[in-house]
């Protein structure tokens, strides 16, 4: 019998701590288009914004507060009195509203920013809970620099908030300092010792500053939480937060070890990563996980080969489950036959072995040169190799000829030579079968296309 799986509340700050990442900043249409993407997504609470911060980040979240009334619409507040009621004048309009109130507890910060004691930040934390909870029902309290804070200190603050009205605990690793199996402890640690934690949720909220985000957030969630705040794309503050589409398929992907689950519809991932790309102008970086441009895309001949037999071979997800159209294979000097040909298929033309050898090498040379073989390119590569004409430019040098051999003229027991080979037309369906292969010339296929990609 299949345990049940614990369901992980996906919280999104995209448009709060997300827009704080450098060029990230967005205008009121703009974050009410994304929150309507963040709710076909199917994220559970979304952070809006940050209303005391200026009078547009107000007016953003009194917009989505009012127009977006599935998920749990969340506003950032400092512990003070003017923030928190800022934040209720943007939220009250909203199905779900929560106030987020956030308090430093961290030695270095009481000192150096805040300048209180630790007697008054916990007195603070208490009060500004307090008031909040006055207010609205869900309230969510962060003790900033969490996990640089004294654990003790941390705990009494908890247990404070708890007391006064918080209904969820976020965690966070502000500037990405702590490592997983540091952060699954102090998670085990605040549920251990926090007196009233069993009527809370425990939040994670992780900054990638050591590249350790996604990881610390999953150690979390083992460990008891069952909140994660994340962005799209892992944009936000420095090196940006935890990545929601990461966090989410490794949940998918491995649930022999992360056995949870979400509430998010995986076929809107990469629509709401193109959508943020395209409002902020930032481009998702290429290798990166999931919704990257090459998260899908396979040039090595090897791995090519492997994908056209079986996707499974070098796919851990389908790109579909992922909203990305289709995976996609590279043609480059690491490229083989396989892909070739199949590219060549999808361009209307079909070549017996020996003409698929003489386009292949002439390919590689010219992968060499100029890194990424384009349809374009093929197309004049299959023109210049199969039609040459005295007026083209060739794209690649031409592979010198062996010399012409007088009509019927004998040389020792050579047959005489096979009559030309009309260039291959298009084929009037696509993928028309070319003769089978005895079985022995299959496997000499198999063989070389696999060393050629190496």
């Amino acid at each position: 019998m299949t345990a049940e799986r614990a369901r992980i509340t996906v919280f999104d700050t995209t448009l709060r701590d997300g827009e704080q990442s450098p060029g990230c900043s967005m205008n009121r249409p703009e974050k009410l288009r994304l929150a309507h993407q963040l709710d076909r997504l199917g994220v559970d609470v979304i952070e809006a914004g940050f209303p005391i911060a200026s009078d547009g980040d107000f007016e953003s979240v009194k917009a989505i507060a009012e127009v977006v009334r599935r998920p749990i619409i969340a506003a950032l507040a400092r512990a003070s009195q003017l923030d928190i009621e800022r934040a209720w004048e943007a939220l009250k309009g909203a199905a779900r509203p929560r106030i987020h109130v956030f308090l430093a507890t961290s030695d270095i910060h009481l000192q150096y920013k805040l300048r209180i004691t630790r007697e008054q930040c916990l007195e603070q934390a208490r009060e500004s809970i307090r008031f909040a909870k006055s207010l609205c029902q869900d309230v969510e309290f962060s003790p900033e620099d969490a996990t640089r804070t004294d654990p003790d200190f941390l705990c009494q603050v908890l247990e404070a908030v708890v007391e006064a009205g918080a209904t969820t605990l976020n965690i966070p690793d502000t500037v990405g300092y702590t490592v997983p199996s540091e952060f699954g402890e102090l998670i085990t640690t605040i549920r251990g010792r926090v007196k009233g934690i069993e009527n809370v949720v425990i939040s994670a909220h992780c900054h990638n500053d050591l590249g350790m985000a996604v990881a610390n957030a999953l150690a979390a969630v083992a460990a008891g939480a069952r909140q994660v705040e994340c962005t799209i794309n892992g944009i936000g503050e420095r090196a940006g937060n935890a990545s929601l589409e990461e966090i989410v398929m490794a949940m998918r992907v491995r649930p022999d070890k992360f056995a949870f689950e979400t509430g998010i519809v995986g076929e809107q991932i990469f629509p709401a990563s193109q959508m943020l790309s395209e409002i902020t102008g930032v481009p998702v970086q290429p290798n990166k996980a999931i919704t990257g441009r090459n998260a899908f895309a396979h040039e090595a001949g090897i791995h090519q080969d492997g994908m056209l037999k079986n996707p499974l071979t070098y796919e851990i997800m389908t790109p579909h489950s992922v909203g990305v159209p289709d995976s996609k294979l590279v043609l480059g000097k690491h490229s083989g036959r396989h892909a070739l040909g199949l590219r060549c298929e999808q361009l209307g033309y079909q070549f017996d072995r020996r003409a698929l050898d003489d386009i292949y090498r002439r390919f590689v040379r010219l992968a060499d040169k100029i890194k990424k073989v384009e349809d374009h390119h093929l197309l004049e590569l299959i023109r210049d190799t199969h039609k040459p004409s005295g007026s083209a430019t060739p794209l690649i040098e031409p592979i010198p000829s062996p010399k012409p051999i007088a009509a019927n003229a004998p040389v020792g027991n050579m047959p005489p030579p096979e009559a030309p080979r009309p260039f291959p037309a298009a084929p009037s369906s696509f993928g028309t079968a070319l003769p089978a292969q005895s079985d022995s010339a299959h496997e000499q296929t198999q063989q070389e296309d696999y060393l050629w990609g190496v």
